[in-house]
Formats: C-alpha cells, sequence, structure tokens
C-alpha cells in the first residue's frame, strides 16, 4: 500500500489502528484457546466436578459468552455462573448470568452481586473447577465492602482517588483494604476447588494482583500502605474507613498461602499484544513504526506534551513515522469541565504542536480507551489533526483555558473530532497513535 498522505486518509488510517488494537484484545478470538479441561468427574454431577464460571469487568459479559460458545456441548448444560459488568456492556448469554452495575463509583448493585459470587465460590468442594474472568474496571463492579463498612465509606474514598491523580497500583492498594472480596479473598473463598483465572489486562506492567484487584491472587501490599496513599494524596476517608484501616485486622492473603495451591492465572490479552497489532496496519500504510511503550503512566496533558515534542523532532528530522503507545494515565481534577484523560493527553499534544511554527503540518494522532468509554464521558477518545487548532481559532475556543478548567471535552466535541463507538466490549487500557508525515 502507498504512503498515507491527504488529512481524509490519516483520520481514516488513524481509526484503523484503534480498531486493530480493539480487535486484538476480542474475547471470542483471545479467550478459547485459554479454556482449562472441565473437571474429569464433570459428566457425573452428583460426584461433585461443577465448572462454576464468575467474573468481572467492562469485559466479562463477552468473556462469558466466548466461553458458553467454546465450552465442550456435551458438558454445556452444566455450565452455570455470575458475572458483573458495567452498565451498556451486557451481551446476551445462555447460561451464565450478567449481572450490570456502576463504574467507576460503585453502586448497590455491584456490592449485591460481589456478595453473590463470594457466595456461590464459597459452595465449592475439592472436585469443582472455579474459571473466573477478570478485565479492567472489576475492582469499582466487585464493591462488597469489609466488615464494619457501608457501600457509601467504599463510594466517598473511590471517589477522592479518581480525582488525586494517584495511578491505578495505588488506588488499588487501597480499594484491596477495604474489600471482602478482592485482594485474593475470592480465590481464599474458593478453596480448595481448583481455580483457572483468565484475565485481560488493563493496567501497565499487566501484574494480575492489579487487574481488577486482584480478587483470585496473592497481595503483597498491606494496610500500611493503604494509609500512607491516602496521606500522599490528602485523603481523609470517613471515620469508619480510618478506624478498618488503623485496626488493620485481616490482612489480604499473602504470597505462599495454602489458598492458592490450586490456582492457575493466565493473561489472555495484554496492550503489548493491540499495540503490535496496531503497528502491522501502519506499517502495512507505509509508516515506520516506534513503540513508545505500552506501560506508560504520569499526568495525561504533560504526556500529550512529551509526545507532542517528539512528533515535531520526527518531523523535523523528515521521518514518516507511527508513534505508538498505550498504558493508563492520569488526570488532577482541578475544574469543573468534562473529559476523560485521552481527551486531556490529546489537547496537551495539540497545545504543544500549535506553539511551534508549522507544527499543526504534517502530524495527527488519535488516543481512545479500548473499551470505548473515556473516563465517564460517551466517547472512547478524539483525534487531533493538522488543522484542529485553526478551527479551535475560529470557533471561538481558547484550548488552553479549556485544559485548565479539565474541559477538554468541550474543546472536542465542538471541533466534531470526538471518536464515538459506544463499548467494545473489552478493555487493554488507552491506545494513542501519532502520525508524522513530512511535507
Amino acid at each position: 500500500m502507498s504512503a498515507v498522505r491527504d488529512d481524509d486518509d490519516r483520520r481514516a488510517l488513524l481509526t484503523r489502528l484503534f480498531q486493530a488494537a480493539v480487535a486484538a484484545a476480542d474475547p471470542a478470538i483471545c479467550l478459547p484457546p485459554h479454556l482449562p479441561d472441565p473437571p474429569k468427574s464433570h459428566a457425573d454431577a452428583s460426584s461433585g466436578g461443577r465448572t462454576l464460571v464468575l467474573g468481572a469487568g467492562k469485559a466479562a459479559a463477552s468473556m462469558a459468552r466466548a466461553v458458553e460458545n467454546n465450552w465442550p456441548d456435551e458438558l454445556g448444560g452444566a455450565l452455570t455462573g455470575l458475572v458483573v459488568t458495567r452498565y451498556g456492556h451486557a451481551v446476551p448469554t445462555r447460561q451464565i448470568e450478567v449481572v450490570q452495575a456502576a463504574h467507576p463509583v460503585p453502586d448497590a448493585a455491584g456490592e449485591a452481586a460481589a456478595g453473590r459470587i463470594l457466595a456461590l465460590a464459597s459452595d465449592l468442594g475439592p472436585d469443582d473447577l472455579l474459571l473466573v474472568l477478570i478485565s479492567g474496571g472489576g475492582s469499582s463492579l466487585l464493591s462488597l465492602p469489609a466488615p464494619g463498612l457501608g457501600l457509601a465509606d467504599k463510594q466517598a474514598v473511590n471517589q477522592a482517588l479518581l480525582r488525586s491523580g494517584a495511578p491505578i497500583d495505588q488506588m488499588n492498594v487501597v480499594r484491596k483494604h477495604l474489600s471482602a472480596i478482592k485482594g485474593g479473598r475470592l480465590a481464599a473463598a474458593a478453596a480448595p476447588a481448583r481455580v483457572v483465572s483468565l484475565l485481560i489486562s488493563d493496567v501497565p506492567g499487566d501484574d494480575p494482583a492489579i487487574i481488577a484487584s486482584g480478587p483470585t491472587v496473592a497481595d503483597p501490599s498491606t494496610f500500611a500502605q493503604a494509609r500512607e496513599i491516602l496521606a500522599r494524596y490528602g485523603i481523609t476517608p470517613p471515620d469508619p474507613v480510618t478506624r478498618h484501616l488503623a485496626a488493620a485486622v485481616a490482612e489480604t492473603p499473602k504470597p505462599g498461602d495454602s489458598c492458592f495451591a490450586r490456582c492457575e492465572t493466565l493473561l489472555i490479552a495484554t496492550p503489548a499484544q493491540s499495540i503490535d497489532a496496531a503497528g502491522e496496519v501502519a506499517a502495512a500504510a507505509g509508516y515506520g513504526v516506534e513503540l513508545l511503550g505500552d506501560d506508560l503512566e504520569g499526568e495525561a496533558r504533560e504526556l500529550g506534551a512529551q509526545h507532542g515534542e517528539m512528533a515535531l523532532a520526527r518531523l523535523a528530522a523528515g521521518q514518516r513515522v507511527a508513534l505508538l503507545s498505550g498504558g493508563e494515565t492520569t488526570v488532577t481534577v482541578r475544574g469543573q469541565g468534562r473529559g476523560g484523560r485521552n481527551l486531556e493527553y490529546l489537547a496537551g499534544l495539540a497545545l504543544v504542536l500549535g506553539g511551534h511554527p508549522g507544527g499543526n503540518q504534517g502530524i495527527c494522532a488519535i488516543a481512545c480507551d479500548t473499551d470505548g468509554i473515556d473516563g465517564t464521558e460517551d466517547n472512547a477518545g478524539a483525534v487531533v489533526m493538522p488543522d484542529s487548532l485553526t478551527r479551535a481559532a475560529a470557533a471561538g475556543l481558547d484550548p488552553g483555558t479549556l485544559l485548565a478548567n479539565n474541559d477538554a471535552y468541550a474543546l472536542f466535541s465542538t471541533l466534531d473530532d470526538l471518536v464515538m463507538c459506544g463499548p467494545t466490549l473489552t478493555n487493554v487500557n488507552d491506545f494513542r497513535a501519532i502520525l508524522v508525515d513530512p511535507v
């Protein structure tokens, strides 16, 4: 294929790159090869050998459907289970119940579903198989408070963490220590059953202990660390939370605990795999491919500015290149506007490009959450085109002022540059691509 040159072609290519990244993490494709063998005694239910499917996350329903569609036909009638997913992310299933709940701030539906999931796991015996389907968002959806805490306590802490700019690994340390099911507690409840967890990673580094706060894996973090994280970000939690963290009773199960003796954890989709898939599309379109990393963190607008400088350097060097990256940035909320981390990233990038003579020419970009929802808005992300700032000025918009108010949504919605695809039913975190075309 010849090199892409005009803006319409490049906009279309940006969309294809995002679609390739999402397709690489489609549970219908990535899950079936990792299904475990059914329990040997499964055909005789009276002797045990049940298979129970439990799960949580934005991809939980599509993962459950993939299990149903690929489970051995002769054993299909014995398959049961329950998964919880975000509102709007459900799909029809036959045997596995799907419950929808709130994300990123938990609600009563998630609390009730998590309680049922824990109870179902606790009923398993040594001949049974627990198949656990975990994807990003599961931490908020499995919202079962620890004894002595209420849902309102968890909601208050979660909202404060989301506004603080804390990275996901630190947020999940706190969440584990306020939970009755996360941080390995689901595996402890299921013991001595065999537990196989299939994970779609949405966290930098793909650490199973961080993905959905690791309900079936050992937790190396502590109550003391949870207290320190809240203090670091100036968060004063409700009194019941303060007392719970100070008491530090019933620590999460640690590496080496016997409850994990029959647990197996498999990563079935990762951000790196999705970026590689997008890179193949970019290469076929005539671009050199430069991978900036699949685990990038930090303040979204600052990372966007850094990547803008990189793109300008490649442009000055006459390189036709696609700069690809993933990870999970953060947004420290100080204003009153709308917009997720991908829009803040793009606004930061656009401002850097606009600050250099000719910087807008020859560079365009896309940044989207692979789950189809950027933060709490209705868009997956947006695109920046060479004429974005020119169109913004014509519309009377000041991108810098909007960004200072955390209102990047107003910028990109006015420009009609939002990417609107709806829930993708998977989640391997953010995908970002910058196309550099020397002019």
